[in-house]
């Protein structure tokens, strides 16, 4: 069974740093398209940043560039997602997934995602 968990969520005010940590199974974790998502209440669910597990490449949503970065360590299985200059509009519940990796580039965009956890709240106020 697919397990990704998430943590190091939190609430913060604006200006602040969080790093969120997605774990899986490291037999999971080889050759995989890893993605950080978020949805903020009444709002879609919003692709933020990916990597290839294989290779290390990012991908990041304009929203977040320059603010966020998407990391990982191989050897643990886990990803991160260092997060900086928190604004209230980056409030959401903050999602890892998965897919597996088919060449090209890692999409940022939910559908193409097969594996999610369960969320970490982030919650950044003014």
């Amino acid at each position: 069974q697919v397990r990704l968990v998430e943590s190091g969520g939190g609430s913060l005010q604006s200006g602040g740093s969080l790093r969120l940590s997605c774990a899986a199974s490291v037999y999971f974790y080889n050759s995989r398209c890893m993605g950080w998502f978020r949805q903020a209440p009444g709002k879609e669910r919003e692709g933020v940043a990916a990597i290839y597990t294989g290779g290390g490449n990012t991908y990041y949503a304009d929203s977040v560039k320059g603010r966020f970065t998407i990391s990982q360590d191989n050897a643990k299985a886990i990803m991160y997602l260092q997060m900086n200059s928190l604004k209230p509009e980056d409030t959401a519940m903050y999602y890892c997934a998965a897919y597996r990796y088919s060449g090209g580039y890692c999409y940022t965009e939910s559908v193409h995602y097969t594996y999610w956890g369960q969320g970490t709240q982030v919650t950044v106020s003014s």
